[in-house]
């Protein structure tokens, strides 16, 4: 279509996972009572590495910010899902489309750059371990924070650049339970081959690039626990890296999940269904798998709530 086809679009209207009234109430309930725990699980998390002296180390400094992130980043989608359903209206601005795409963007890759960093924390510690607070000071520790937070920020600022130029057509309705950017550049008018482009080269150079860091820093783990003398040691090291493990295997998991799904389905709602794994489902796993897993994390909620 050409571009004068398309029309100064005010507001989109988002479709969410499923049109049936009678199961309005049944997915207004499940989010609900998921979002509650993301918030309460995530926050026991910050609170307890805030509160506990013993906690004030680099791995738990990059937990408490994944905890963190975990929060925004479901409290960029759920709620506004949320209220759509109390109100039964599916409208949403065209200015808060935009900043949707632009927050959900920037704490997903955010998540995927703390993983890394965990990654590297872990790798110093069990690779070198008596230089390990010398490597991982705080300024250290700080500036990943930092560099991770730019890096996101001017990521999805540079989507949402490319995305204001666009115009859109009459159809304004989005298959999902948020403004998601493939599915917003589907209903666009204009030219979106840019976009499409930096979206590969983007999430190949910024979804790639922190695997492969991973994946490294797990080779050299497992190199140096096979090195180590006793199986009663080896098990000791391989402990403090299973809770990492097991996110960035969720994580990545559910993100592959969702795009292998959306290739082998014709169908948008069950893509935005698989989406639910990892913008809702892995958020709420995580406390449970740090928590469950850390006596670290157990004892300071207990003198915490012991007080």
């Amino acid at each position: 279509m050409e571009p004068d086809n398309g029309t100064e679009v005010s507001e989109f209207i988002l479709l969410g996972l499923s049109q049936a009234l009678e199961l309005q109430p049944l997915i207004f309930a499940l989010f609900l009572s998921m979002y509650l725990i993301i918030l309460f699980g995530n926050l026991l998390i910050i609170l307890a590495v805030s509160s506990d002296s013993h906690l004030h180390t680099p791995m738990y400094f990059f937990l408490s910010n994944l905890s963190l992130v975990d929060i925004c980043f479901t409290s960029t989608t759920v709620p506004k899902m949320l209220w759509n359903i109390q109100t039964q209206s599916k409208v949403i601005t065209y200015e808060g489309c935009i900043a949707q795409i632009y927050f959900y963007i920037l704490f997903a890759v955010l998540d995927n750059f703390i993983l890394t960093a965990m990654a590297y924390d872990r790798f110093v510690a069990i690779c070198y371990p008596l230089h390990y607070m010398v490597i991982m000071n705080p300024q250290l520790c700080g500036r990943l924070i930092l560099v991770c937070w730019i890096m996101s920020a001017l990521h999805s600022l540079l989507h949402n650049l490319m995305m204001l130029g666009l115009r859109f057509c009459s159809d304004l309705e989005i298959p999902h339970f948020f403004c998601e950017l493939n599915r917003v550049l589907q209903l666009a008018c204009s030219d979106t081959f840019l976009n499409n482009i930096m979206i590969y080269f983007l999430t190949l150079l910024l979804g790639c690039g922190p695997l492969t860091g991973i994946f490294y820093s797990y080779s050299r783990i497992l190199s140096s626990i096979r090195a180590l003398p006793s199986a009663q040691v080896k098990y000791k090291a391989f402990s403090t890296c299973t809770s990492h493990l097991l996110v960035v295997i969720l994580y990545y998991g559910s993100v592959l999940g969702v795009y292998l799904s959306s290739a082998a389905s014709q169908s948008s709602h069950s893509s935005a269904a698989a989406s639910v794994m990892y913008t809702v489902v892995t958020p709420m796993l995580n406390p449970f798998i740090y928590s469950l897993r850390n006596n670290d994390i157990k004892r300071a909620l207990e003198r915490f709530f012991g007080r």
